[in-house]
């Protein structure tokens, strides 16, 4: 048996694989509405690119224009720190869930292809025992 089919065995005997695989994790959750937290988290993840380089760029457009360099590079730099700010809590907002499901389903697929047949072996109770 190779390296990379003994780690997957290892792993998938982890809670959280153990459970992706049993209960056939899958991604119809994504196919719900969306929460206003969800729609508020992309908001703020579209702000973040009208407000991250376009506007840092404008910035040091308009300080080198009126001779102030430093306006651009301390001010650019302010603004460029918000706009990662509001991108990651909108993604935090926003993808949580996703994100969760995504990760599970993933983790199914991924080691169904690693296992193959044997990953029905592992969802048996009696499954503890060595491969």
């Amino acid at each position: 048996m190779n390296i990379i089919k003994k780690s997957a065995i290892y792993f998938a005997r982890k809670k959280y694989c153990k459970t992706a695989i049993e209960d056939r994790a899958d991604l119809s959750a994504i196919r719900e509405k969306p929460t206003p937290s969800m729609i508020i988290g992309l908001i703020m993840v579209a702000f973040s690119y009208v407000i991250g380089m376009p506007t840092v760029v404008a910035l040091g457009v308009y300080a080198v224009s009126i001779g102030k360099p430093l306006l651009g590079v301390i001010g650019g730099t302010v603004i460029y720190a918000i706009s990662t700010i509001l991108f990651f809590i909108g993604i935090k907002m926003a993808g949580k869930k996703y994100f969760q499901v995504l990760c599970r389903w993933l983790v199914r697929i991924v080691f169904t292809k690693i296992l193959g047949d044997d990953v029905r072996e592992l969802s048996c109770p009696g499954s503890d025992k060595k491969m």
